[in-house]
């Protein structure tokens, strides 16, 4: 069950605004690849510039796109686009014996595009400043039948992923066989020899296709899927820190036209959800230092910025401060000076639930809260004095509690003699409701509940309940969004620190 405020519905309606774009979630399909790059610092930009222009989507010129296909079974073909993390249909045209035309004078916005020639079957294409080519292909075969007429782009995609295809069965057998043999006898290193040269041939492919063709959007697409090469003469810890360091390096962020291919949501899902520990405070500092680097080119920050918020949003991460990446990105980048794509009222919102949620989060001092119990009188939290308090939100109508109350009762009752004590706080409920509960499941801990929500308002915040808060001697949190079985372990935790 959800405890709610008036602001957090004006926030969810909010929040899904911000990267609204037409079209279902879309495919992972990006490549990541490896290759060498310089080092940059891994900082934040300390002059902090504002985002004040948006520049409009980057479309090619008049755009007549002709395939003839082979095998095609269906009488409509689509041309499916890419932002972000969705895909969207951009255009349907009717076939004619299997000729598809896609056409629009104004042309399409440049990316990546999937042309469907059949059930479950798709032709890629690059759209780039040039929109007016041929392909002929089979549909049963796309890839090996592919003829490109009237398009470096797409020669250029093409002739790569033949390549990478033939390359790829190279490699595998290379290593299949390598794993067959003993390190260090004379056939081992007579194939890693061989693998070797089968690094360096990729390398100078790619750095041919760099050097000669450097503005071009698939030249482009293809750089930022590279990965930073692996330092093999540092430790592993090193290793990391550089591979993370390096791995924005290839990307343009100037060239808006990538975040319309799936490289760049690849990258970046990578980056935080792969490359960075899952705790709050590593989120927050790796996402500052790559929202930083895109503090100048408006979609990729806002881009960014949104995708973490909404990545690590309260009740839906199941980090245990979730609400400490909303509060410290939000505080930083959606200002009103820096969030042009949201009005005042939004930011408004934003800015509201972000405080809302700042005063409750781990490491911080837990507030000191003052609410009736039963019998009326005001019970302030504080005046608790045993060294660990669980501050308990709860509503006695929600099935989670039903199930977590008991729990704790008998948690309670085993260290209420050892240091242990619970704060429980009712939410959603009628008085007469709330006693009767307390006296069903013998809660006889603090028990409080203010029904006009005045006196825990922007204290102890609560998204989804049951909400457990752990607070030690210093009356610092120590723990959130924990169960009851996890308060043990992170009691622990904080008595070897003392």
């Amino acid at each position: 069950m959800k405890f709610k405020i008036i602001m957090t519905f004006i926030y969810l309606a909010i929040i899904n605004l911000l990267l609204a774009c037409s079209g279902a979630p879309a495919t992972d399909t990006a490549e990541q690849d490896t290759t060498t790059n310089n080092n940059k610092s891994e900082v934040g930009n300390s002059d902090k510039p504002t985002v004040t222009t948006v520049k409009a989507a980057r479309k090619g010129g008049p755009a007549e796109i002709v395939l003839n296909v082979k095998n095609m079974p269906d009488p409509q073909a689509s041309l499916i686009g890419f932002f972000a993390e969705s895909h969207f249909k951009a255009d349907t045209t009717s076939v004619n014996n299997g000729k598809i035309v896609f056409t629009n004078p104004e042309g399409y916005d440049q990316g990546l595009y999937y042309v469907s020639i059949g059930k479950d079957k798709f032709a890629q294409i690059m759209l780039g400043d040039d929109q007016k080519f041929e392909l002929s292909l089979d549909a049963e075969d796309p890839l090996n039948t592919i003829v490109v007429k009237g398009s470096e782009e797409n020669e250029l995609f093409y002739d790569n992923l033949k390549y990478e295809q033939d390359f790829n069965i190279r490699f595998a057998d290379v290593n299949n066989k390598l794993k067959t043999l003993s390190e260090g006898s004379a056939e081992y290193k007579k194939l890693e020899v061989e693998k070797e040269a089968l690094e360096q041939e990729r390398k100078d492919v790619l750095n041919k296709l760099f050097k000669e063709h450097p503005d071009n959007l698939f030249t482009k697409f293809k750089m930022a899927g590279q990965n930073p090469e692996v330092r093999k003469d540092l430790s592993d810890k090193e290793q990391v820190y550089h591979f993370r360091k390096e791995f924005w390096d290839n990307v343009d962020f100037s060239d808006e036209r990538l975040i319309r291919t799936p490289v760049i949501n690849n990258k970046l899902k990578r980056y935080i959800k792969e490359l960075t520990p899952q705790n709050a405070d590593s989120i927050v500092h790796y996402s500052k230092i790559l929202i930083d680097k895109t503090l100048q080119y408006p979609e990729y920050f806002k881009y960014f910025s949104n995708w973490v918020v909404l990545e690590y949003e309260a009740g839906k991460s199941t980090i245990m401060d979730a609400e400490a990446v909303f509060v410290n990105i939000t505080r930083e980048y959606f200002t009103r000076e820096r969030a042009f794509w949201a009005d005042s009222m939004e930011v408004y919102a934003i800015i509201n639930r972000g405080r809302e949620m700042g005063n409750s989060l781990v490491g911080q001092k837990g507030p000191n809260i003052s609410v009736p119990g039963p019998d009326g009188t005001p019970k302030t939290l504080y005046d608790s004095k045993a060294d660990y308090i669980v501050v308990y939100l709860y509503a006695p109508s929600c099935e989670h509690c039903m199930e977590e109350t008991p729990k704790l009762v008998q948690w309670y009752n085993e260290n209420k003699n050892k240091g242990c004590d619970v704060y429980a706080i009712a939410l959603d409920t009628e008085i007469p409701e709330w006693k009767d509960y307390i006296a069903k499941n013998n809660m006889t801990f603090t028990n409080v509940h203010d029904p006009t929500n005045r006196s825990i308002y922007a204290t102890y915040y609560v998204d989804v309940t049951p909400e457990l808060y752990l607070l030690n001697k210093d009356r610092t949190i120590i723990g959130k969004n924990l169960k009851t079985f996890q308060l043990e372990t992170v009691i622990a935790k904080d008595k070897e620190k003392r």
